[in-house]
C-alpha cells in the first residue's frame, strides 16, 4: 500500500521530470543544441509516462500531451449554483481574535489575482469558470488547461469543485513589461495582467503568460471524509497535485503573532497578494453560522493598514502617449507618504475619475500601493467639477472616448499628432535604446514643433540648426557641443538595442537580442523575416511576431529605418572569445543588491553579453542564483536549495570568468 509520502515523492518528481523534458525539447527542436542524448529523453520520458499512470496525475505542459490551442469568438457566461459572496474585512488583529473565541482557524494568504472554480469528473479537468460578479462568471476552461502548474487529470476519479487564485508572478510581470516599449501600454499591476490573460480568447497567450494556480477552498469532493477538517482538505489537495495557499493553523492565543509572521515574509514573495484569510479550521461549526445578505460568517479577511495622507487636488494633466491614450494625471499638494515626497498620481482613465468624482480644489486621500505606486484612495469632497478636454492638449485636434470592457479612456486620433512623435523620440534616445544624453522630453518636443526632426535620422543633422539651438533657452554653446559628442557616441549601437529604439510594439529589449540571435545579428533577414520563423524561437509567440511583420511590412517605416541606417555603425555581436563559451547554455537568476555592476540590469546585460541568458524566477533549469547575501532566507534562496540550484555571489560568478 503506497504512503501519502511516496505518492507526494512521485508528484514532486512528476513535476521534476515535466520541467526538465520539456526544456530538452525546446533546446533540440528551437535552438538546435542537445543537452541530453536520445536515450537518456527516451529514458526519463517513459518513466514520467510510469508515474503518470500510476498517480493518475497529469500536467497540462507534460510533453507526453499535445495541448492544442484555441481561439474563441468569444467566453459564454454561467451562473453560479450559488453566490460567491464577498468576504468581511478587518485591519485590526484584535478582531480576528475575537472572531477565533475558542475555536482554530487556518490562516492563509489573500492571493491577488483572479478567483476561479475549478470542476472535475473521473479525474478530468471538465469545468473552469472565473468568479465574475459573483453570480454569473466567464467560462475560460480552454486557458485553464494551460495555466503553468494546473494539473488536467489527478488521482481522484469522483466529482471535486474547488475554487482559487489564478495569478501572475511579480517577476513575470516585470519580463511581460518589459517587452512593451510605450509605457502608456505597460500593465499596471499583476492583477490586470492576470484578468486579462486569464480571459483571453486565445489561450496560446494565456500559455505564454505563466499563469499559476492557488487552491484555497475545496467546495466539495464526492464521497470523501476529511474528518470535518479545512487543514485536511488542503493536505488532501496536495495528494491530488495542487499548490495550495500558504497557510497556518491558529487560535486567538497565536494568531497576532502568526500574522506578523505573514507581514514579514510578505516582501520576499514573488506571487501578489492583498492581505490575509482566516477560515473556521472545524467545517460544520463555520457551515453552521450560515451568512449574511453579502458575507459568509466562517471566514474573514485581514488587511494590512495603508499609510494614507489627505491633500488638495490641485489640478489633472492630461498627458498623450505616441499611441493616442491620453492619461489623466492627478496633481496635488506635496505629501509625505511611506518615507517620500509625493504630489502626482495617475488616474489611469476617464472610468476611474468618474466614478471618484473628481473636481479641482476637492480634498482627497493618497496612499502607495505595495508601498511604491502612489494612488488616489478617496475623494472627500467629490465635487466633480472636471471637465474631459475635447481638444488634444498637444495638438489641437478633437479628441474621442472610447469604451473598452466598460473602461473609459480619452484618446487623439490624429495621425499627426506631435505627442506621437515627442513619445516615440522620448523612447528612441532613452538609456536602454539608442543612449542620448542631452535630449529630454521637453528639448525633443521643442526640436520637433521647431521642425529639425521628422525622423530618427534627422538628430543625427542637428548640427544644421546650430545657430537657432544654441539661443534656445536651457542651451548654450557647451551645452549644444555635449549633445553633439552624445550624438556622435551614438552612432554606434548594438543590433538588439537599434531594435529595441525603434518603438516597435511588444518588442522589449530582451525580445530583440532573442531576435537578433536567432537571425545572426543579419538586418536584411530580420527585416525579411517570416512568421513562422519568429514564432519558433523561444519566448516569441504569435503576438510579437505579428508586431515584427506588420513594423517591417509598411513601406514608410522601412524607408525612414533605412535612413537611419545611413547614419550608424552596428556594432559586432557582444561577447569576448573564451569567456562567451564558459556561460553559453548556461541559465541565471539575479536577486539582492550588486557590487560591481552599477544595477542588476548591467550584470544581466554582462551576463548576455557572455553567451548565459537571465531569467526572473528560480526553476530547475536555473544554472545559478547570484545574490550577495548566499546565506540568506529569501524566497529565491529557499527554491534555489529546494531545487538544487547553487547560489553564487558575485566573486564567485566573476572568477567564473576569469
Amino acid at each position: 500500500m503506497e504512503t501519502k509520502t511516496e505518492h507526494n515523492n512521485k508528484i514532486e518528481r512528476i513535476k521534476e521530470l515535466v520541467t526538465f523534458l520539456n526544456e530538452a525539447g525546446r533546446a533540440y527542436y528551437s535552438e538546435s543544441r542537445e543537452i541530453m542524448s536520445n536515450f537518456e529523453y527516451d529514458r526519463l520520458y517513459d518513466e514520467l509516462v510510469t508515474l503518470e499512470t500510476e498517480t493518475g496525475f497529469l500536467l497540462s505542459n507534460s510533453p507526453t500531451q499535445n495541448v492544442g490551442y484555441e481561439v474563441l469568438s468569444e467566453l459564454p457566461k454561467e451562473r453560479h449554483p450559488e453566490p460567491m459572496l464577498s468576504l468581511d474585512k478587518t485591519k485590526d488583529v484584535a478582531v480576528l481574535k475575537s472572531w477565533l473565541k475558542n475555536q482554530k482557524g487556518l490562516l492563509s494568504w489573500k492571493m491577488d489575482g483572479l478567483t476561479i472554480v475549478l470542476t472535475y469528473e473521473e479525474g478530468k479537468l471538465v469545468k473552469a469558470v472565473t468568479r465574475g460578479n459573483g453570480e454569473i462568471g466567464e467560462v475560460i476552461t480552454n486557458n485553464a488547461r494551460v495555466f503553468s502548474n494546473l494539473p488536467v487529470i489527478i488521482p481522484f476519479k469522483g466529482r471535486l469543485v474547488l475554487r482559487g487564485e489564478a495569478v501572475i508572478t511579480y517577476s513575470d510581470f516585470e519580463r511581460i513589461n518589459e517587452e512593451i516599449s510605450d509605457e502608456s501600454q505597460k500593465y499596471k499591476n499583476p492583477r490586470n495582467l492576470c484578468s486579462g490573460t486569464v480571459r483571453q480568447l486565445n489561450n496560446q497567450i494565456t500559455a505564454q503568460r505563466n499563469v499559476n494556480f492557488f487552491a484555497f477552498a475545496l467546495v466539495s469532493a464526492q464521497d470523501v471524509d476529511f474528518h470535518n477538517s479545512r487543514n485536511e482538505q488542503f493536505e488532501w489537495l496536495k495528494q491530488q497535485g495542487f499548490t495550495v495557499v500558504e497557510h497556518r493553523l491558529v487560535d486567538a492565543s497565536d494568531v497576532e503573532e502568526a500574522v506578523q509572521w505573514f507581514a514579514d515574509k510578505i516582501t520576499e514573495n514573488d506571487f501578489p497578494s492583498d492581505g490575509l484569510v482566516i477560515t473556521y479550521e472545524d467545517i460544520a461549526y463555520g457551515l453552521s453560522l450560515g451568512r449574511t445578505a453579502k458575507f459568509p460568517r466562517n471566514s474573514f479577511a485581514f488587511k494590512w493598514k495603508d499609510e494614507l495622507a489627505e491633500t488638495i487636488l490641485k489640478e489633472i494633466e492630461w498627458s498623450p502617449s505616441r499611441t493616442g491614450l491620453i492619461n489623466p494625471v492627478a496633481v496635488f499638494e506635496p505629501v509625505e507618504l511611506e518615507g517620500t515626497t509625493v504630489s502626482r498620481a495617475s488616474v489611469h482613465n476617464i472610468s476611474i475619475m468618474e466614478e471618484l468624482q473628481l473636481g479641482i480644489g476637492d480634498k482627497i486621500t493618497v496612499y502607495k500601493a505595495n508601498m511604491i505606486i502612489p494612488q488616489i484612495s478617496e475623494n472627500l469632497t467629490r465635487s466633480g467639477n472636471l471637465e474631459i478636454p475635447e481638444f488634444c492638449p498637444v495638438c489641437g485636434q478633437k479628441t474621442v472616448i472610447r469604451k473598452q470592457n466598460d473602461v473609459k479612456a480619452l484618446y487623439c486620433v490624429n495621425e499627426k499628432c506631435q505627442a506621437k512623435h515627442i513619445k516615440g523620440f522620448t523612447h528612441f534616445v532613452s538609456r536602454d535604446a539608442m543612449n542620448i544624453e542631452g535630449l529630454s522630453e521637453a528639448t525633443l518636443e521643442k526640436f520637433i514643433q521647431q521642425g529639425f526632426i521628422k525622423e530618427f535620422a534627422d538628430l543625427f543633422h542637428l548640427d544644421r540648426y546650430k545657430d537657432e539651438i544654441v539661443q534656445m533657452e536651457g542651451f548654450g554653446e557647451k551645452s549644444y557641443d555635449n549633445l553633439m559628442d552624445s550624438l556622435e557616441k551614438a552612432r554606434k549601437v548594438s543590433l538588439p538595442k537599434l531594435i529595441y529604439s525603434l518603438g516597435i510594439a511588444n518588442i522589449g529589449l530582451s525580445n530583440a537580442k532573442l531576435i537578433c540571435n536567432y537571425y545572426e545579428n543579419d538586418i536584411e533577414r530580420i527585416q525579411n523575416a517570416k512568421s513562422e520563423e519568429l514564432v519558433s524561437i523561444e519566448g516569441i509567440g504569435q503576438v510579437i511576431a505579428d508586431s515584427i511583420l506588420e513594423y517591417f511590412g509598411d513601406e514608410e517605416n522601412v524607408r525612414c529605418f533605412r535612413d537611419l541606417l545611413k547614419e550608424i555603425t552596428i556594432e559586432p555581436a557582444e561577447g569576448q572569445e573564451g569567456t562567451e563559451k564558459k556561460l553559453a547554455g548556461m541559465t541565471f537568476v539575479i536577486t539582492g543588491s550588486v557590487e560591481h555592476f552599477a544595477n542588476r540590469n548591467e550584470l544581466k546585460e554582462y551576463i548576455e553579453q557572455n553567451g548565459g541568458k537571465t531569467t526572473g524566477t528560480v526553476t530547475g533549469k536555473t544554472d545559478y542564483l547570484i545574490n550577495n547575501d548566499v546565506t540568506s532566507s529569501s524566497s529565491k534562496n529557499k527554491k534555489a536549495m529546494e531545487l538544487g540550484v547553487r547560489i553564487i555571489s558575485e566573486e564567485e560568478f566573476l572568477k567564473m570568468l576569469s
